[in-house]
């Protein structure tokens, strides 16, 4: 009966990959009865069972898994990699429990509508638009970091413990929720991840466990970029799967923040990426850009820079190249490329003088 079952899971792993890839067909289908159906029901229960526990559950687990995965290796190597007939199915049942898990619990959301079609905006931008809400962005930024700094060549301290900026990053969705109820996030498992130190030399700011949904911040990156990555995996956690979308929300929930800081750390996230983008567009209107932008917000993107810079290693691009293959088999065919959608989501939303900040 055992190996019955056992051989009935490693059937269904083919199968689940062909129904995930007629559901990437139906995105209407996966946010009416997933999205907004089912996945909000499973999320709230995992994060109120888990979210009281001080440490990360799903970091643990990962933990577990390396150790098994290593000492099956072993034994398969001791073994000569013999009775393949029993071993080949035990790993093919293994695995089609995870996917199953892995979709039913958060990867579903990977199918859901394009964020631009749930908020009726247009996904494309003309150049003129572009240059339009990076003045917008640059005039803004420059005025919180006056703000905060008292003068235009200061760097903006985030002089707050790791846990206020948690606790900040709760407020901003409690806050936003007036106006988008859809962003409501109740029960609450937002954690340190016990794997900082690695992710740093990953290039990783964090990540959703998806089995667990905890979403874990590697706090050793600067404070000024926690809360911007503290609401990005909140955001993965509220069912917006996709990088790019998360990144979205992220400068959402940070631009409307009520604590100026917060909102500088979101006003210049969003222009680092419009900046981004005039560069891909229109280098020669670059320089002109970054010399009307206060010398206390360069210093603050150089901070982050240096910080990069300071951890790079030759692995580094082994494990971006593993990410962006993850992202192209998860429905972003464009990879890690495709952060760039959040410039078009953040210029046509912003374009609608209802949304002006």
């Amino acid at each position: 009966m055992k190996r019955k079952t056992t051989l009935i899971l490693a059937a269904l792993l083919p199968v689940q990959i062909l129904f995930n890839r007629i559901l990437a067909g139906h995105p209407e289908f996966v946010e009416t009865y997933y999205s907004q159906g089912l996945y909000p029901v499973i999320s709230k229960m995992m994060r109120f069972t888990l979210g009281f526990l001080p440490f990360s559950l799903g970091d643990l687990l990962y933990a577990a898994f390396i150790v098994m995965l290593i000492l099956w290796i072993i034994r398969r190597f001791k073994q000569g990699f013999k009775n393949a007939k029993l071993w080949i199915p035990d790993a093919l049942a293994s695995l089609s429990i995870i996917y199953l898990c892995f979709n039913l619990f958060w990867g579903f959301n990977y199918y859901r509508l394009p964020l631009h079609q749930s908020l009726g905006i247009d996904n494309d931008y003309t150049t003129e638009k572009l240059l339009k809400l990076t003045h917008s962005l640059i005039e803004k930024s420059n005025e919180l970091q006056l703000q905060l700094g008292q003068n235009d060549s200061t760097k903006i301290e985030f002089n707050f413990s790791k846990n206020e900026l948690f606790e900040k990053t709760i407020a901003g969705y409690d806050h936003l929720e007036k106006d988008y109820p859809h962003l409501a996030y109740h029960g609450t498992a937002l954690k340190r991840s016990l794997y900082s130190l690695p992710l740093t030399y990953m290039g990783f700011n964090g990540y959703l466990n998806p089995l667990t949904n905890e979403a874990q911040v590697n706090t050793i990156i600067l404070p000024y970029k926690i809360p911007t990555t503290a609401s990005h995996e909140v955001g993965h956690q509220l069912g917006f799967a996709k990088e790019n979308e998360a990144n979205f929300i992220a400068c959402l929930v940070t631009m409307n923040h009520p604590d100026p800081y917060f909102r500088y750390s979101g006003f210049t996230f969003a222009l680092s990426y419009c900046l981004s983008e005039v560069y891909r567009r229109e280098p020669d209107t670059i320089e002109t850009l970054l010399e009307e932008l206060h010398p206390g917000v360069r210093k603050n993107y150089q901070e982050v820079e240096d910080f990069w810079l300071e951890h790079q290693n030759p692995l580094e691009p082994l494990f971006q190249a593993t990410y962006n293959q993850y992202l192209v088999a998860n429905n972003q065919a464009e990879g890690m490329k495709s952060y760039s959608y959040v410039v078009a989501l953040l210029v046509n939303y912003f374009d609608d003088t209802r949304n002006a900040f």
